[in-house]
């Protein structure tokens, strides 16, 4: 996917959230061992250009960071250092970086970090009350500019009512679990974070019911995730909240016009996606035809 950046592979379960990793999943189903950690090939994938020239990440894009590790995981510390180099070079692209590991940030950030770089969006993961209320206070004491929540897999109730009150949090994302093992997600659970994200003017994302839904006690088994994503977006849950606004500026540190920003493009399809609000729009790789 052209909105992801994976500068390494593999992780490490930290909590209940990971039990059904679906990283684990599917490096076992290629014969692949999920706890080996390794810089990839892609590292670089920010600072790539095309043929032309210009960089194939576009200046405004959103790129999602270690989908498949964890960008604070030990095994990682000695390759962290060149990917802050990257994220430095690239000023001009947001980074949202997700972590289950927030005990550990503070002392991970480069030594020019100060109060935080525009460009870097930081959330972590709830996936219960449990690990909210041991993560949410680490959250709101670091220093960045733009600071979410992850509820996925959402797997038991969550109220971060109290977290959301001060207005650090831009946006709250939530989904059900997939693949091996799923456990169920309730709707009610998804409707009360809704409800508190609208309560504080926080936006809000549901973006797959996951493979086990349950609604009004009854529970659904939608083992397509397209349909998961129509489901969530046909729930009517998500909320615009106010605006995060990112100063974002090219290398040599100058505003960048906002007919130069990446403006994202959907197909037809993508009208009823439940991610379709986070998400980077079509890259116009030819490989699918809705």
């Amino acid at each position: 996917m052209h909105d992801i950046w994976n500068p390494w592979h593999g992780c490490v379960k930290a909590s209940e959230g990971c039990d059904h990793c679906y990283m684990y999943y599917l490096d076992r189903m290629r014969g692949a061992d999920g706890r080996r950690v390794y810089r990839t090939g892609n590292f670089d994938y920010p600072l790539q250009r095309r043929r032309g020239g210009g960089y194939r990440v576009r200046s405004g894009e959103q790129l999602r960071v270690c989908m498949t590790s964890d960008f604070f995981l030990d095994e990682a510390d000695r390759w962290r250092p060149d990917a802050w180099s990257i994220i430095r070079q690239r000023s001009d692209v947001r980074f949202y970086l997700l972590t289950k590991r927030p005990e550990r940030v503070a002392r991970c950030l480069p030594a020019d970090w100060g109060d935080g770089w525009e460009n870097v969006f930081f959330n972590v993961t709830c996936e219960n009350q449990r690990r909210a209320d041991q993560r949410m206070p680490l959250l709101l004491d670091l220093p960045f500019r733009h600071k979410g929540v992850m509820a996925a897999p959402l797997i038991g109730p969550v109220d971060i009512d109290r977290y959301l009150a001060d207005g650090q949090i831009e946006q709250v994302v939530t989904g059900g679990e997939n693949y091996d093992g799923a456990r169920p997600c309730d709707f009610d659970w998804v409707k009360s974070l809704s409800n508190q994200c609208k309560r504080h003017d926080v936006t809000f994302c549901f973006i797959e019911t996951g493979t086990q839904f349950i609604k009004d006690g009854r529970t659904y088994t939608l083992p397509s995730k397209r349909l998961q994503a129509e489901m969530a977006f046909k729930a009517g849950v998500n909320h615009t909240g106010r605006p995060a606004v990112y100063d974002l500026r090219d290398p040599l540190g100058f505003e960048i016009p906002p007919e130069s920003l990446h403006h994202p493009t959907f197909r037809p399809g993508c009208a009823t996606c439940g991610s379709r609000p986070i998400c980077n729009g079509c890259s116009n790789c030819g490989k699918c035809t809705d």
